[in-house]
């Protein structure tokens, strides 16, 4: 999910080092120490060794000269939900439109059964490849643990993520579980890596703790703000580490107003 507001991406940033190999081999990260996560605004220059930018606003301009930095770039796409100002929203069918999501403006779940949707995913997995992102990061695949107005079942659900991960693999990208925790037993082997939200503040950690036994990189976003405390934050950071998950604190719309990485500690 993001905030229905269109950013630019600078196309140019200070260059501070290249070849970081942190892709060792087709399908598999290593080193994975860091990250950072925009979706919205001018985008920031940080140091972390894996961007995570959206997809359709970002340049294939901005994603080359990530990668000049040595930086991993995955590629954000809402592969659960319709947008209203994608520029493909047009292509989607009243059918394949579900309920509202709760606070997220101008979004509707989908119907993942539907052709016409997966479809439509196919040529975003394409345009990833095209725009030469690393890899993906598909929001909203739990769909069916939520209030869709679509009757998904979990085995629904679990062949929709393999179908994203087998055509995301097929064009050489990489690929993230964002969320969806209660099914990571199911599919931790399709998946590259995980992308979490909140799991330090709603006890979940221990749930990513398949992908980190097949060392598999775990991406934790964290949004309280008391973290921000400097005897919480440590604390949140020597947790992260005894988990082996890659920790982070940002701003809930994620437009690079706050960023604070267990890294620097």
């Amino acid at each position: 999910m993001k905030y229905q507001i269109k950013y630019i991406i600078a196309s140019t940033l200070v260059l501070w080092g290249c070849g970081s190999g942190l892709l060792k081999e087709k399908n598999k990260l290593e080193g994975i120490d860091s990250w950072y996560w925009q979706l919205q605004g001018n985008l920031r220059d940080y140091k972390a060794k894996l961007y995570d930018i959206d997809l359709f606003d970002t340049p294939k301009e901005t994603i080359k000269n990530l990668q000049k930095q040595g930086k991993v770039v995955i590629c954000y796409l809402n592969a659960g939900a319709w947008e209203n100002w994608r520029e493909d929203a047009d292509k989607f069918k009243q059918e394949d439109l579900g309920n509202n999501l709760d606070n997220w403006q101008g979004e509707k779940w989908l119907n993942i059964k539907s052709q016409n949707v997966q479809d439509i995913m196919l040529k975003r997995l394409d345009l990833a490849k095209a725009k030469g992102c690393d890899g993906i990061e598909p929001d909203n695949i739990d769909g069916y643990a939520n209030n869709t107005g679509i009757n998904l079942s979990y085995k629904e659900q679990l062949s929709y993520n393999k179908f994203l991960a087998q055509n995301a693999h097929k064009r050489g990208l990489l690929i993230a579980l964002k969320n969806d925790l209660n099914q990571i037993k199911d599919l931790v082997n399709n998946f590259d890596f995980a992308i979490n939200e909140s799991c330090h503040k709603y006890n979940e950690c221990n749930k990513l703790s398949p992908f980190v036994e097949q060392d598999k990189p775990v991406l934790n976003a964290e949004y309280d703000k008391s973290y921000l405390q400097e005897s919480k934050f440590k604390k949140l950071c020597q947790s992260s580490k005894e988990l082996g998950i890659t920790t982070a604190i940002f701003s809930l719309n994620l437009n690079g107003s706050l960023y604070k990485s267990c890294k620097d500690i």
